[in-house]
C-alpha cells in the first residue's frame, strides 16, 4: 500500500467541517467551536449542508458525501474535522470517492462512528489520519491533555514520537512486549461492523487500538470473539485496550473486564503484547491517534512507551 502523509496544520489556515455521522442538536455548540478554532489561530470553512439531516436518509446521505468531497477538492482547506459521532457513517462507503481523496490528501479527523470513515479512507488510499476530538463534542472547551494532544499530533511532525497517558489513566500490562506495526482501530462496535467488507485495513502485523462506550460487557465480548473467530486479531503484533465507558446494567464491571482482556490476551502468539488503560475513548482526556502510521508500543509492568516511528505529518 501506498501511504500517504498529510501536510502538518499551520495557523492561519482554513479548517473545513462535515458532518458524515448524526447531526447535533444544540447548534450553538457549533458556534463555540468555530469560536474556539478562530481563537486558536485558524479559519473556518463549514460546509453547505453542515448539520443537515432528512427523514429519508437517501437524501441525508447525499448531503453529507456532497460535503466530504466538496472539501476534499477545495483547495483552500487543509484539514476536515468531523461535528460528532453517533450513526451513519457507514452508509458511505461504498459512494465515497476514494481516487478524489487519494489525489487531495489533508487532515482528516473524527472518532466514535467515524471509525467506519477513518478506516475506510485508509484502507482505500493509504492516507493517515487521526482518531480524535471533534467539533461539537470535545472541540467546545478541551480540557489540557486533549488540547496538547490534539494540536501537537497535526501542527508538528515530530510530537509523535512520544506519547503520554493522561496522568488518571492507569496502564495495566497484561503481556509484556515491545514492537513496532501500523496503528489500526477505533470504536469497536464500528471496526466489527466492517469486518467481512473492503473497507477494514488489513489486520497483518497491525498495533490494534479499542474503545467503546456505553456497552455491557457480554457485547464486548461478543464482538472480540467475533474478530478471533474471523482469523484477524491474532494477525496483529500488539493489542492497545483504551477507555470503555461504563454501562449501568453491568455488576462487577470492572472485574469481568480485567476477565475478558486477560482471556483474548492469552489467545494471541507468544511475544505480543497487550494492555489496557490508554487514554482513548469517549473521555474528556483523549489522546489523538494517527490511524495508520507506524508506530511503536513498549509496556511492562513497570513502563509504558507508545509513539509513531514515522511522522503522521509533513512539513
Amino acid at each position: 500500500m501506498n501511504i500517504l502523509i498529510p501536510k502538518a496544520l499551520r495557523r492561519g489556515e482554513v479548517i473545513g467541517l462535515i458532518s458524515p455521522s448524526s447531526t447535533c442538536a444544540e447548534p450553538e455548540k457549533i458556534e463555540r467551536a468555530v469560536t474556539y478554532l478562530e481563537r486558536c489561530g485558524y479559519k473556518v470553512k463549514t460546509s453547505l449542508y453542515l448539520n443537515r439531516s432528512e427523514h429519508d436518509p437517501a437524501h441525508t446521505d447525499r448531503y453529507k458525501l456532497h460535503d466530504l468531497h466538496q472539501m476534499f477538492a477545495d483547495r483552500e482547506v487543509r484539514a476536515i474535522f468531523c461535528l460528532r459521532g453517533g450513526a451513519g457513517a457507514t452508509r458511505l462507503l461504498d459512494r465515497i470517492d476514494y481516487g478524489l481523496i487519494a489525489a487531495n490528501p489533508k487532515i482528516l479527523v473524527g472518532y466514535s462512528d467515524i471509525t467506519a470513515l477513518s478506516l475506510a479512507v485508509f484502507r482505500k488510499t493509504g492516507l493517515v489520519n487521526f482518531s480524535g476530538p471533534m467539533a461539537a463534542t470535545e472541540l467546545l472547551a478541551p480540557s489540557s491533555y486533549t488540547e496538547e494532544h490534539f494540536w501537537g499530533m497535526l501542527t508538528d511532525p515530530g510530537y509523535s514520537k512520544h506519547l503520554t497517558n493522561f496522568s488518571e489513566h492507569p496502564i495495566s500490562c497484561i503481556r509484556p512486549g515491545a514492537v513496532t506495526g501500523r496503528l489500526v482501530g477505533g470504536n469497536l462496535s464500528v471496526l466489527s461492523s466492517l469486518v467481512g467488507t473492503p473497507y477494514l485495513p488489513s489486520f497483518s502485523g497491525a498495533l490494534l487500538f479499542t474503545e467503546d462506550v456505553n456497552e455491557p460487557a457480554y457485547r464486548i465480548d461478543r464482538m472480540l470473539s467475533h474478530l478471533f473467530n474471523a482469523g484477524l486479531a491474532q494477525k496483529c503484533r500488539g493489542l492497545m485496550f483504551g477507555q470503555f465507558s461504563k454501562n449501568p446494567a453491568d455488576e462487577n464491571r470492572d472485574y469481568r473486564f480485567d476477565k475478558m482482556f486477560t482471556y483474548y490476551a492469552n489467545r494471541m502468539h507468544d511475544g505480543v503484547p497487550v494492555m489496557t488503560g490508554l487514554s482513548y475513548g469517549h473521555i474528556r482526556e483523549l489522546m489523538t491517534l494517527p490511524v495508520g502510521a507506524r508506530c511503536r508500543l513498549e509496556i511492562s509492568p513497570e513502563r509504558f512507551a507508545f509513539g509513531a516511528v514515522d511522522a503522521p505529518v509533513s512539513r
